[in-house]
């Protein structure tokens, strides 16, 4: 067995880690709820590749990714569900359906055009879904993933509805709602109510995405980005202690505020 740049060579190579004669023993043991949090980490680590622009990183972190739906596709196929062809075509059909400007006569119009066909098109498919499954109504939500994080699962959800004028009108109004559910947060604090408290700064949390949807900000990518910039803070932190020769510990709380506050200074200047 040969690599190969041929995706053929891909779904044989699956197919043979999962053969019952021959196979990987560890290949064998696996099943769709096994791997899933594999194919979120893949994601995850493309998306890493992408932030640090690390193209020779993003092709591997791709190759691993694909590994996932020729993996999963493979257990269908064993179980006689669907195979990777199957897979293939409702995406190519997807594809050509959502974009009737590319592959049929509708006219393209300019980007915004593009966008509600796409929603009203998505809209038509959410309805076929509900009625194969038997449901009278479909909602516009049914199709936002509950395994998203979620942080970017409120982004999506407000997204959803501001579709429909379910919208704040403008960035004050959000920042008003904030102020209001930061004062929820102090009085259910006050009350010492800790499931009260729980639910307050989940309100807070979901309103602060959706200000960030509302100022065109992806909330995830945000935050991820005030992770990095607080580890790469905190590690200056640690070395300042180091070159003093004392422990992050024992140094208090006022001396580490002082190296914070000169790392600070430094990416703003």
């Amino acid at each position: 067995m040969q690599p190969s740049r041929d995706i053929a060579r891909l779904i044989e190579i699956m197919a043979a880690l999962r053969n019952p004669d021959g196979g990987c023993p560890w290949d064998l043991e696996q099943d769709f709820r096994s791997i899933r949090h594999y194919t979120i980490e893949e994601a995850y680590e493309v998306a890493d590749a992408i932030e640090r622009e690390d193209f020779g990183d993003l092709r591997e972190e791709l190759g691993d990714l694909l590994l996932q739906p020729i993996y999963h596709a493979q257990m269908a196929s064993e179980a006689g569900h669907f195979d990777i062809g199957d897979v293939i075509y409702s995406i190519t059909d997807k594809l050509i359906r959502r974009h009737p400007h590319v592959f049929g006569d509708t006219e393209a119009g300019n980007s915004a055009a593009s966008e509600q066909r796409w929603e009203a098109i998505k809209a038509q498919e959410r309805a076929a879904k509900a009625a194969r499954k038997g449901d009278e109504e479909p909602s516009i939500l049914d199709d936002v993933p509950q395994v998203l994080p979620a942080l970017a699962r409120a982004e999506k959800l407000t997204k959803r509805v501001a579709k429909v004028g379910f919208d704040w009108p403008d960035l004050p109004a959000v920042r008003e709602k904030i102020t209001e559910e930061l004062a929820e947060v102090a009085e259910a604090e006050a009350s010492g109510d800790a499931d009260a408290l729980r639910e307050e700064i989940g309100d807070l949390l979901f309103a602060v995405a959706n200000l960030a949807r509302k100022a065109g900000v992806d909330p995830e990518a945000a935050l991820r980005d005030a992770n990095s910039k607080f580890t790469r803070r905190f590690h200056y932190v640690e070395a300042r202690c180091r070159v003093d020769g004392i422990e992050p510990a024992s140094a208090g709380l006022e001396r580490l505020d002082g190296y914070w506050n000169e790392i600070r200074k430094s990416d703003k200047a």
